[in-house]
């Protein structure tokens, strides 16, 4: 049953079908095949139940938060600061794309936003000051991951829903794992550019008062950012609260700077709901997916499989890790994500992992498909941006960060208070 199921996946994602009725489609047929009752009877219900879980109601209000941001303009801003006080470094504004990143990330809880935010903004510099094309937009796409592990995180969410596990805490244990990952990506920038100097490109000139000043434009994503995650933290609003007061000061600032247009809010309210449609249907089609192999016993024979091996904790997290890493080149990431956890996490709780801790783990590993070749959706994110050229272009750029995010998450295995100190610090103040 176990190779029937992958390979009707398989066949499905190969067809171009989108994700989400790939994986409903792939339910039925597995109900068809190993159920002896009629279990698409339930989908009604299911797709009812899924939908309206209270937590999944800030995914698209953090959707908007980065619609609104990106389309009232202050990614230009942002970007303009980060270049003018990053760009002395070995990799000049390479170094602007990873900072501009981390700071949209604090705002978006989307890669793909983050990656088209700063990639619009940031492409047309390779031609004016002489960068190296391929890694200039590795750095774009890496750069982005940020957005789904730097809190607010639609699929720290996600996480959260499917293994019952605090987001806000989740939340707080992304954000230093966030920071180091993003230290990473300037140190391969840094070393790269030092042993190829022409890589780095033409210096950006500026003087102090105009880096002062710059300082101005990181007050509005900053600002977000205390408002979406202090809320939280301060005990006056739960993580979809929260959502909706970061909408409500973003538009504030749209307001304020005179760039808040009806056209400006139809714009962001369709990408909006485009990008929750899409994401709702994976949830009901996988859903659905998930009570099928439950209740035809495939769950069970997985996660039996697994516990039979017999493997050592340390040997079953490399095996997780190879496992995310080969599904992640052929699949989705909320996809991937939706089925997978709710089989692979109770079996590494159970081996004594902590489940926030792996809940950062899963989501380094799903960063590490949004920029892995064939289905890295970074990378067709980066491309279609940039308007021109080949896609193999972006894919040799970003090979450096993908061995940098493997010895990211090395690093995470090694040292797992780096991701659990503040959580536990949290919870003596009595957060």
């Amino acid at each position: 049953m176990i190779p029937v199921a992958l390979a009707l996946l398989l066949v499905l994602v190969g067809l171009s079908i989108p994700v989400g009725v790939a994986l409903g489609l792939l339910g039925l047929g597995l109900d068809g095949m190993y159920s002896m009752l009629p279990l698409y009877g339930a989908i009604g219900e299911l797709t009812w139940s899924s939908s309206t879980e209270f937590l999944l109601v800030a995914v698209p209000l953090f959707v908007l938060l980065g619609e609104v941001l990106l389309r009232a303009g202050f990614a230009e801003g942002m970007y303009r600061a980060m270049a003018l006080w990053l760009s002395w470094l070995p990799g000049g504004l390479m170094h602007a794309n990873i900072g501009a990143c981390t700071l949209f990330a604090a705002t978006s809880g989307s890669s793909v936003a983050t990656s088209a935010t700063v990639g619009t903004v940031s492409i047309p510099q390779i031609a004016k000051y002489r960068y190296n094309e391929p890694l200039f937009l590795g750095s774009i796409a890496a750069g982005g991951t940020l957005g789904i592990l730097i809190p607010p995180s639609i699929n720290l969410v996600i996480y959260g829903v499917l293994t019952n596990t605090s987001v806000p805490k989740l939340y707080l244990a992304g954000i230093l794992p966030g920071l180091v990952l993003a230290a990473l990506f300037m140190l391969t920038i840094a070393l790269a550019c030092t042993l190829r100097p022409a890589w780095g490109g033409e210096p950006v000139r500026a003087s102090w008062g105009e880096r002062w000043a710059s300082l101005l434009d990181l007050v509005p994503p900053m600002g977000v950012f205390l408002l979406v995650v202090g809320s939280i933290y301060a005990g006056v609003a739960t993580p979809t609260e929260a959502a909706a007061l970061g909408v409500a000061g973003a538009v504030g600032l749209a307001w304020q700077r005179g760039r808040l247009r009806l056209e400006m809010l139809r714009e962001a309210v369709e990408g909006t709901m485009k990008a929750t449609a899409m994401i709702m249907l994976i949830v009901a089609g996988s859903t659905f997916l998930n009570f099928v192999l439950a209740s035809t016993g495939l769950t069970q024979a997985i996660t039996d499989f697994i516990r039979g091996l017999g493997l050592p904790p340390a040997w079953m997290l490399l095996a997780v890790v190879l496992f995310y890493l080969v599904l992640g080149c052929f699949m989705e990431t909320l996809s991937m994500m939706i089925t997978t956890i709710p089989i692979v996490a109770p079996v590494m709780v159970a081996l004594g992992f902590d489940p926030i801790w792996f809940g950062i783990i899963v989501i380094l590993l799903v960063e590490l498909a949004l920029i892995t070749p064939p289905v890295g959706l970074n990378l067709f994110v980066v491309q279609s941006v940039r308007k021109g050229g080949t896609m193999g272009a972006v894919i040799v750029g970003v090979l450096p960060f993908v061995l940098t995010m493997l010895a990211m998450i090395g690093v995470l295995a090694a040292f797992p208070q780096l991701a659990l100190w503040l959580p536990a610090v949290f919870a003596t103040s009595g957060g």
